[in-house]
């Protein structure tokens, strides 16, 4: 194992431990979980490795096999780019008032670049469930997400709902994640793809456009500023859509219509996953795309090109996930309409002058453990 190996190379010890945190791709229930809504992830098969031990001097020693120079941390304050992400995980940890002292970390990370599958959510979920053994805290995953989650508000400075650490930490093979983002209960509902001859193809458009973490935040105030005008706590408690419609002008009420009919698809999947009928929520796919381009206006040409191309080519249903304004779309295809799938957005990609995405399959993986 390569961080194994690293680690030996740079600490000239046995690590104590080999961590694993997956990526998370998200079926449906897109910026609701901010808005204390319902979210339906699964975790993915690739992730972030980390091999560490504690130090009792509490230097925190980096390493990173994809970021180069390894860092040094005397102080939290010093971090800077990826660093901070784990960096964070100590402050929050330490915060809390638990007593934890410095590591060696050597990480590795096999999530695709740009695939928008947060793989910084499974940096943070690996380091605080490695930190956890370590350090004996006896936390819960859903702890370590939730303080994974504070780590990114806080001290990175983005202001994420809790839906990437919870799927990251909490997630199991062959199973979706359902969560109720206000009460935190969560439940695996399973999605066996293959036995209803079924793919899901994560199309990794590759792009990435700098607008978006302002653009992030921005939608999340108005969501916050709807439901202030409204007088609720968040807008999952909407229960009169056109009512509150009526209420509300421009961009509020454009992300109110998004948020309020995304929580009804994520139960309608549900329902359809419940009673065996997962060929029929490619539509629920289709039409929350199109409530994320029109509606919360997160979408870019990058993404809705997959999405179009992919249901042109033969798809059930498609739709962009994660955050918008690049990453990924996907796609719930026949085992016998993947090719079609492939050469149709390869093709649609291929006469704009883009660069072809990268498509696979993803299946639902376990979420975070020990390996070693």
């Amino acid at each position: 194992m390569r961080v194994i190996d690293a680690f030996r190379e740079s600490c000239g010890t046995e690590p104590a431990g080999v961590w694993h945190a997956p990526g998370r791709v998200n079926l449906i229930g897109e910026h609701t979980d901010y808005n204390d809504g319902f979210v339906l992830p699964f975790a993915v098969p690739w992730g972030v490795t980390a091999a560490a031990s504690p130090r009792e001097d509490g230097v925190i020693r980096l390493r990173s096999l994809q970021a180069g120079e390894p860092v040094t941390l005397a102080t939290l304050d010093e971090a800077e780019s990826w660093a901070r992400y784990v960096a964070g995980m100590f402050w929050v940890l330490r915060e809390a008032g638990h007593r934890v002292g410095g590591a060696d970390v050597v990480i590795g990370g096999d999530v695709p670049q740009g695939a928008g599958l947060s793989s910084s959510a499974a940096l943070e979920v690996v380091v605080g469930t490695a930190l956890n053994e370590l350090y004996g805290l006896g936390l819960t995953k859903m702890e370590i997400a939730l303080a994974a989650q504070k780590a990114e508000n806080d001290f990175v400075g983005i202001p994420c709902g809790i839906m990437d650490q919870a799927a990251s930490a909490l997630g199991e093979e062959g199973k979706a994640l359902f969560m109720d983002c206000r009460s935190l209960g969560t439940r695996n509902i399973p999605f066996d793809l293959a036995s209803h001859g079924l793919q899901l193809l994560i199309i990794n458009t590759g792009v990435h456009h700098e607008l978006a973490d302002g653009q992030y935040a921005r939608r999340r105030r108005d969501c916050e500023n709807a439901a202030k005008h409204l007088g609720v706590d968040a807008l999952r408690d909407v229960t009169d859509l056109g009512g509150a419609l009526a209420r509300l002008s421009g961009d509020e009420r454009r992300r109110t219509q998004h948020v309020v009919t995304e929580n009804h698809r994520v139960e309608a999947v549900i329902g359809l996953l419940r009673a065996g009928a997962v060929r029929e929520i490619g539509a629920l796919l289709n039409a929350s795309h199109l409530s994320l381009r029109d509606q919360f206006e997160v979408s870019c040409a990058e993404l809705d090109v997959a999405v179009e191309s992919a249901v042109r080519g033969g798809a059930r249903g498609a739709r962009m996930t994660g955050g918008g304004f690049g990453g990924s779309a996907i796609a719930l295809v026949t085992d016998e309409r993947v090719e079609s799938v492939r050469e149709s957005v390869t093709r649609a990609y291929a006469e704009r002058g883009w660069a072809a995405p990268e498509i696979y399959p993803a299946t639902p993986a376990a979420g975070a453990r020990r390996l070693i």
